[in-house]
């Protein structure tokens, strides 16, 4: 998502008036994926690979529901279960939360 794929949503599209796709949650939302792209391309991975595996890295978390529109994403899926992020990697995310927090 882009600011300006936000701004541009149909009328009818669900997230066109959806908190997350619009302000102030939406650049919220966006600076998030600036921080879980870095960590991605330094594991030529995809943010959503990321995401996920930030996720399974809670140790109360034993597994997470996902879904994926193709095979392509799937495969990404699926990759993320592999992907181990570092402490410091866990950190920058945890401290993003911990920054932005309401």
């Amino acid at each position: 998502m882009t600011r300006e794929r936000a701004a541009n949503l149909p009328k009818d599209d669900w997230r066109s008036g959806h908190p997350d796709f619009t302000e102030p949650n939406l650049s919220r939302n966006l600076a998030l994926v600036a921080v879980l792209r870095a960590i991605a391309k330094r594991h030529d991975r995809t943010v959503g690979e990321v995401a996920i595996a930030w996720t399974l890295h809670h140790p109360a978390v034993t597994g997470a529901i996902v879904g994926a529109r193709n095979a392509r994403q799937a495969e990404g899926v699926m990759r993320a279960g592999e992907l181990r992020l570092t402490d410091e990697e866990v950190t920058q995310i945890e401290t993003f939360f911990a920054e932005t927090a309401a």
